[in-house]
């Protein structure tokens, strides 16, 4: 696993671009679905976040990348104030802020308030899927976690990837409906 630099950051977002392509999760954000600009924009935006207040890491073979926020770290700052606005311009139009915002507050309210690795997105260039990167790169995430001693946890609207999570020591602890279902799923530390 290699540590992100501003200098992959298009590789990382071309990589969860193609990955969250279908994703309803993502789509509800942007609220148009296969909108290429849009979930690139989303994807920026998350980069540039977990760049301030996390970690962004690729696959030895940069085929794959993960996003961990650390929602501890989260502070003020001018430039996280910007990318929101960025965000709402580029990719969830102001129209839809409102939706996204009501979103977010009800995730907040079903995630615990402790120090944790938020595993924001991990993907795997869809050519590249299902040869075992996703899997090792996960399992070197979860090491880092646990080298911190934070638990892990995560959302994920994907219905067929939750036997995938739970391989690795992931429960689902909480759902939200919305106009899909989200699955909340965590992991303690030294599992």
């Amino acid at each position: 696993m290699i540590k992100a630099n501003k200098n992959d950051k298009n590789k990382v977002i071309e990589i969860l671009s193609q990955s969250f392509y279908d994703n309803q999760s993502v789509n509800y954000i942007i609220g148009h679905k296969h909108n290429t600009k849009e979930i690139k924009a989303l994807m920026d935006y998350s980069f540039e976040q977990c760049y301030l207040f996390g970690d962004v890491f690729l696959s030895n073979d940069k085929n794959a990348c993960a996003l961990i926020l650390y929602p501890q770290k989260k502070c003020f700052s001018f430039k996280a104030i910007w990318l929101d606005i960025k965000l709402i311009i580029k990719s969830i139009g102001i129209l839809r802020t409102f939706k996204a915002l009501n979103r977010e507050s009800a995730i907040k309210k079903l995630q615990p308030k402790i120090d944790m690795a938020y595993l924001w997105f991990i993907g795997v260039i869809p050519t590249a899927q299902h040869t075992g990167i996703g899997s090792k790169l996960l399992t070197e995430i979860l090491h880092e976690a646990n080298s911190k001693k934070l638990p892990t946890y995560l959302e994920t609207s994907t219905l067929q990837n939750l036997p995938w999570y739970e391989r690795f020591g992931f429960i689902v602890y909480n759902r939200l409906e919305l106009s899909y279902s989200l699955f909340f799923l965590k992991r303690e530390a030294g599992i």
